[in-house]
C-alpha cells in the first residue's frame, strides 16, 4: 500500500486540478492554486524531489483528475514468459506502456510488443486490471490502472526497441531483476496463473 502522504498529495493535486477546470470565481481560482501548492510541497518534501519537477508532472494536466492506464503485454512460449530490459534503470519488465489515445488496450498491447521485443503478436485475453497502489510499486505521482493483456505470437523475431536493450523468455523460478515501477514479483506469478490455468479468472483491483 502506498503512504499516507503520497495519498494525500495525489488527493489534493486531483481536487486542484478539477477546481481549477471548473471554476469560474478568481478567488476560488486562487483557493485551487494554493491547494495545487500544498499539493506539490508535501511530494517534494517527502519524496526529497525538487519542487520544480514535481510541478511539471502535473502542469499538463488539465480536466478532471482520472486513472492513468499502463498495458502490460503477457507473451508466453515453451512455458517461459517474454521480457524486455529497461534502458532507463537496466531491469527487466513485460513490454508494455501507457495507453495510447486513438487506440484499443489490445491494439497498444501488440504495438508495445512490436516496438520493444520485435514480435508479432495476436490479443488472447485480458488477465487483470490492477490499481497501482494495492501493490509493492515505488511511489509514484500518478494514480495508475495496470491492464495485463495476454498476447500470443504470431510472428517476428526478437529485437530490441528505442527503450530496450535486450529480449528474452524466462522460467517462472529463473527471473531477472525486475522494474518494480512496472512489474513486480507477484504479478509475474499472478499471470504464470493464467499460464497452468486457462479459466483463472480475471483479476481485479
Amino acid at each position: 500500500m502506498e503512504p499516507k502522504w503520497l495519498e494525500w498529495g495525489k488527493q489534493l493535486q486531483s481536487i486542484a486540478q478539477a477546481g481549477l477546470t471548473y471554476s469560474k470565481d478568481v478567488y476560488d481560482l486562487e483557493r485551487f492554486e494554493l491547494i495545487r501548492n500544498i499539493s506539490v510541497e508535501i511530494l517534494s518534501q517527502q519524496a526529497d524531489i525538487d519542487k520544480t519537477v514535481i510541478k511539471d508532472l502535473f502542469a499538463n494536466e488539465t480536466g478532471y483528475a482520472t486513472p492513468k492506464v499502463d498495458i502490460r503485454s503477457v507473451v508466453f512460449m515453451d512455458n517461459k514468459i517474454l521480457m524486455v530490459r529497461e534502458n532507463t534503470d537496466g531491469d527487466w519488465s513485460l513490454p508494455g506502456g501507457w495507453g495510447d489515445i486513438g487506440l484499443t488496450p489490445s491494439e497498444v498491447a501488440v504495438k508495445e510488443v512490436k516496438e520493444e521485443s520485435g514480435f508479432d503478436v495476436k490479443v488472447i485475453k485480458l488477465i487483470g486490471v490492477l490499481d497501482k497502489k494495492c501493490h509493492p510499486h515505488p511511489p509514484s505521482p500518478y494514480h495508475v490502472y495496470k491492464m495485463f493483456i495476454q498476447c500470443e505470437i504470431i510472428g517476428g523475431e526478437p529485437k530490441e526497441g528505442i527503450e530496450t536493450s535486450a529480449v528474452e523468455f524466462f522460467a517462472e523460478n529463473q527471473l531477472p531483476p525486475l522494474s518494480i515501477a512496472r512489474n513486480t514479483e507477484s504479478q509475474i506469478q499472478l499471470v504464470f496463473k493464467h499460464l497452468h490455468n486457462p479459466q483463472e479468472p480475471v483479476y481485479l483491483d
